[in-house]
């Protein structure tokens, strides 16, 4: 039986995938590569090869050899409300992060985490904790919810907490979470905690800081 070709939003999932790039920022690329005839995205490089019919004409490379050429519409690349994170819930890309992030103990270090990634564990430190801002909901009203910054060598990634949960960690404590999920929201990463994620401080910046009698 033919393998069905995957479609571009499929496309683009995969590639951002398979070399370790976010949705938005390769989308980004795209559009940067129509106007300026060249662009990189990490370690891809991205040329404009012109356009046919309406359609942008893309030619992806990686080390001096070809990654993919394909063509995008010109008008998605005028879009400002494109589904990055509907694009990464798709059977192939979720067995493509599955082979880079398989399910084990192992903790995954900030720098590795992508955007569709689910039963993640780490270890981190919290570098921030902003005033808890009351939103609405679909569900219910007044709900509180904060964007932590944590940080392990790294780098650094927010963390969304919500109610009770914003109350839980405090700066400077060495926190372990694990069974987490990696989404992208307003095109920044961030460590969501599920109903099967934990959450626990491993050493609180207080004791850290205490001097030794």
């Amino acid at each position: 039986m033919k393998q069905k070709k995957p479609n571009l939003d499929e496309q683009l999932a995969l590639l951002s995938a398979e070399h370790g790039v976010y949705p938005a920022e390769l989308f980004q690329a795209l559009v940067t590569a129509k106007d300026t005839g060249k662009t990189h995205c990490q370690d891809l490089i991205i040329g404009y090869r012109g356009s046919i019919e309406n359609e942008a004409i893309f030619l992806i490379t990686k080390d001096n050899a070809v990654v993919v050429q394909f063509r995008v519409p010109e008008e998605l690349l005028l879009r400002k409300d494109v589904p990055f994170q509907k694009w990464m819930d798709t059977y192939q890309v979720r067995r493509e992060l599955a082979k880079q992030n398989p399910a084990s103990p192992a903790q995954t270090q900030i720098q590795h985490l992508r955007s569709g990634m689910k039963k993640v564990n780490l270890e981190a430190q919290v570098l921030e904790t902003p005033k808890p801002a009351t939103v609405h909901t679909q569900y219910r009203d007044n709900a509180l919810v904060t964007n932590a910054w944590i940080g392990d060598d790294t780098g650094k990634i927010k963390l969304c907490l919500w109610d009770e949960q914003v109350n839980c960690i405090a700066v400077g404590d060495t926190i372990q979470i694990k069974n987490a999920t990696v989404a992208t929201f307003k095109g920044e990463r961030q460590v969501r905690l599920g109903k099967n994620a934990t959450l626990c401080v491993l050493q609180s910046g207080a004791a850290k800081a205490k001097p030794a009698a």
